[in-house]
C-alpha cells in the first residue's frame, strides 16, 4: 500500500465520522437529556447548540424537588423484558439423518457458547440501554487470544460478545431503518493507546475529543450531572486516543467488503470484513441493533424516556407548587403597616408560639392574610399527569405496585389485567427476542468460520446430565436458528401451570387405563418447575434415556432388563418423526420386532406362573 493511499484512507475515515457526527447530534441531545432524567437530574434542557443546561430559579423561594417516576417506570419495563430469554434451536438443513444429527449437535454448541458468553446478562444490559436511549448494539466477533491455550501464546480462539452503547455507533444514514440498509458502520470509541499497541501493535499518540466514551448511565457506581455530560470527552484523555473504525458491507468492487481502523491519523488496519456472519456464506457488519420502540424511517429507536419528559416536568412543577401553597398555609403570609414593627426581628424570628408583638403606637397591628385552601385542581392534575404516565410507558398501577385495584376483584379479571398489561409490552419484547436469535446465528457462523480444529464443550445431556461434546466446523450444517418458545409475556409460567392443571383435571394427561404414564408425569413435574423430582418417579427416566441414546448411537441390543414397551415407545416415536433413512432404518425397524418379541415372551412367561402354559424359547425362535 503506497502512502498516499495510505492517506486517502485516513483522510476519508475521518472525514466520513465528522460528517456522520454532525447529523446524529440531535440525537445524541436527546440520549444525555433522557440519562439525565432518568438518574434524578431533571431540571435540565436541551439548548440549540446541542448541550445540556440546567434550568436557573425564577425566585430564591422556589422549591425545585425531583418526584422520579422516570426511573420506576424504567426499572419496571426491565424487570418485565428481562424475563424474554427465548429457548432457540437449531433448525436442520434438510430431513436427511445426517443433517438432523448436525442440528442437534449445532443446538448443544449454541447452548453452551451461550451459556459461556453470559448472554443472559447481556441482554439485560442492552435492554438497560434500549429503555433509556431508545436503541442499544451487540458486537459478536472472534478473539484470537481465547480459549484453550494450544501452545507458546497460541490459543484456539472463541466467540466473543459485548454490548455497544449508541454513542459508538454512527450509520451511514440516519434514515436507514435496519442495519441491513446501510452501506457502512462507523463505530468510535476512546481507547486507551497502550491498549491500541497491544492489538494492532502501533504507537498512537493521545488525543483530546468530543467523544463520548460511556459503557453504562452510572460511572463509579454515581450519578452523571448535566455538566458532566457535556464535558465528557475522552475518558483519561491524557493517555487515550478515539479509535475509529469503518465497516463497509461488500459491493462490486470490494466483493468481501472493507474495514479501516483509524487513531489519531495512523491507520492501523485495512482489509475486508473479518467475519462470514451472514447467512448464505456472506460477510455483513458485525452489530446486531435492538430498539425499545420503532421510530419510522429512522435508524434509530426512541425510549419512553423520552416521551414521559414533558409529563415528568409537569408532575414535577404540579407537587412543587402544591407544596409551595401547603408552606403558606402552614407558615402564613402576615400583612405588616410600614414602620409599626421591627421588620428584621420579625423575618429572622417569625411569630413563635407564646411570643411578644411589640408595634408602633396608633399603628395597625400586624395580621395573618387568608390564604384559603389548597385548590383541588392541583389534586386532579396530578392524578391526570399519573395516569398519563401509565399510558405513555405502557405501565399500569398493577405492574408498579403488585397489588389490585380492587379488592374484591375476581380472579379472572385480574389475570386478564395482567395480560393486558404483558401485551403492551410484547412489541418491545419481541425486539429482544429477534436480537437474542441474531445474535445465536452469529455465534454459530463465526463457530463454521473459525471452529475448524477439534474442539470440547459441555452441554446438558438426557435428564439433566453433563457431558462433553468434542466437535468441529463440519458438525455444523445449518445456522437456521428458529425459536422452540412463544413469547415469554404473553405465555408465562403461571399461565402455563395454570394450563397443564386444567388438563390433568379434564383426564387428558391418562392413558386408556386411566393412568397417567411415567412419561407424562416427568414431563408435568417439569412443566410445574419440578424437574428435578423425575428421578423420584420411578424407572421410566432411565429406561428412556438409554432408548434415546440407542438411538443417537445407531447402537441396538436387547437386555433382559429392559422395559420394552417403553423401548418400543421411544423407537417407533424416532421412526416415525426423525425419518431415519437407509440400513440405520432396516436395524431399528429389526431392533423393535425384538423388543415385541422379548415382550412377547415375558408376558407368556408370567402367563405360566399363573398357570397358563409358558412360551419356551424355541417357540419364540420359530415366530421369529
Amino acid at each position: 500500500m503506497t502512502e498516499k493511499y495510505r492517506e486517502d484512507i485516513i483522510a476519508s475515515v475521518k472525514r466520513d465520522f465528522a460528517t456522520r457526527a454532525e447529523a446524529r447530534r440531535p440525537f445524541e441531545t436527546q440520549w444525555r437529556l433522557n440519562m439525565n432524567f432518568y438518574m434524578g437530574n431533571q431540571y435540565c434542557t436541551a439548548i440549540p447548540t446541542g448541550e445540556i443546561a440546567d434550568v436557573e430559579r425564577d425566585y430564591f423561594w422556589q422549591e425545585r424537588e425531583v418526584f422520579n417516576h422516570i426511573s420506576s417506570l424504567v426499572e419496571t419495563r426491565q424487570a418485565k423484558l428481562n424475563t424474554v430469554r427465548p429457548t432457540l434451536t437449531v433448525r436442520p438443513f434438510s430431513s436427511d439423518d445426517a443433517d438432523v444429527k448436525t442440528a442437534k449437535a449445532s443446538t448443544k454448541i449454541l447452548n453452551s457458547a451461550c451459556d459461556k458468553l453470559g448472554v443472559d446478562s447481556l441482554l439485560t444490559t442492552g435492554t438497560m440501554w434500549s429503555e433509556i436511549c431508545g436503541t442499544c448494539f451487540y458486537h459478536i466477533g472472534w478473539d484470537e487470544n481465547a480459549g484453550i491455550k494450544l501452545g507458546d501464546g497460541v490459543f484456539e480462539g472463541d466467540v466473543c460478545a459485548s454490548v455497544v452503547s449508541p454513542f459508538e455507533i454512527y450509520p451511514d444514514s440516519v434514515f436507514a431503518q435496519e442495519m441491513r440498509d446501510c452501506r457502512s458502520v462507523i463505530r468510535a470509541r476512546a481507547v486507551d493507546v497502550d491498549e491500541i499497541e497491544r492489538i494492532y501493535g502501533k504507537t498512537v499518540e493521545p488525543e483530546t475529543s468530543d467523544v463520548i466514551g460511556l459503557t453504562s448511565p452510572a460511572v463509579g457506581g454515581g450519578l452523571i450531572a448535566a455538566d458532566t455530560l457535556n464535558k465528557l470527552s475522552v475518558r483519561g484523555a491524557e493517555h487515550s486516543a478515539v479509535l475509529i473504525e469503518r465497516y463497509t458491507v461488500p459491493d462490486a468492487k470490494m466483493p468481501d467488503g472493507e474495514l479501516a481502523v483509524v487513531a489519531n491519523g495512523v491507520l492501523l488496519h485495512y482489509g475486508p470484513l473479518p467475519y462470514i456472519n451472514g447467512a448464505d456464506g456472506r460477510r455483513e457488519i458485525p452489530f446486531i441493533k435492538q430498539v425499545s420502540v420503532v421510530n419510522a424511517g429512522c435508524f434509530f429507536g426512541t425510549s419512553p424516556v423520552e416521551r414521559s419528559i414533558p409529563v415528568q416536568r409537569a408532575y414535577n412543577a404540579v407537587k412543587n407548587r402544591k407544596h409551595e401553597f401547603m408552606n403558606r398555609l402552614a407558615m402564613g403570609v402576615m400583612a405588616v403597616e410600614d414602620g409599626s414593627v421591627d421588620i428584621d426581628n420579625l423575618e429572622q424570628e417569625g411569630i413563635s408560639p407564646g411570643k411578644i408583638l411589640v408595634y408602633r403606637q396608633g399603628a395597625t397591628p400586624p395580621r395573618m392574610v387568608d390564604m384559603g385552601s389548597v385548590p383541588s385542581s392541583f389534586d386532579a392534575e396530578e392524578a391526570r399527569l399519573l395516569n398519563e404516565f401509565r399510558q405513555i410507558s405502557g405501565v399500569s398501577e398493577i405492574m408498579r405496585s403488585s397489588e389490585a385495584i380492587a379488592a374484591n376483584m375476581s380472579g379472572t379479571a385480574l389475570q386478564l389485567l395482567i395480560e393486558q398489561d404483558d401485551t403492551r409490552l410484547s412489541l418491545s419484547a419481541e425486539y429482544v427476542r429477534a436480537a437474542a436469535r441474531e445474535m445465536a446465528r452469529h455465534i454459530i457462523r463465526l463457530y463454521k468460520q473459525f471452529g475448524s480444529d477439534s474442539r470440547l464443550s459441555r452441554t446438558v445431556g438426557q435428564n439433566g446430565r453433563v457431558e462433553l461434546m468434542r466437535w468441529s466446523a463440519s458438525d455444523i450444517s445449518s445456522d437456521d436458528v428458529v425459536f422452540a418458545t412463544d413469547n415469554e409475556l404473553l405465555s408465562t409460567p403461571a399461565m402455563r401451570q395454570n394450563m397443564m392443571f386444567e388438563l390433568y383435571k379434564m383426564g387428558l394427561l391418562f392413558d386408556e387405563n386411566g393412568k397417567m404414564p411415567d412419561t407424562a408425569k416427568r414431563r408435568f413435574m417439569d412443566a410445574l418447575g419440578y424437574g428435578g423430582w423425575d428421578g423420584d418417579i420411578g424407572l421410566a427416566s432411565a429406561h428412556i434415556s438409554r432408548a434415546e441414546n440407542e438411538n443417537i448411537k445407531d447402537k441396538y441390543a436387547v437386555n433382559e432388563f429392559d422395559d420394552h414397551g417403553v423401548h418400543i415407545d421411544v423407537h417407533t416415536k424416532y421412526l416415525l418423526t426423525e425419518c431415519p433413512q437407509g440400513k440405520k432404518s432396516e436395524r431399528l425397524k429389526a431392533h423393535i420386532k425384538e423388543h415385541k418379541l422379548a415382550r412377547a415372551l415375558d408376558e407368556k412367561t408370567q402367563g405360566g406362573m399363573d398357570g397358563v402354559e409358558p412360551l419356551s424359547r424355541s417357540d419364540i425362535s420359530e415366530e421369529k
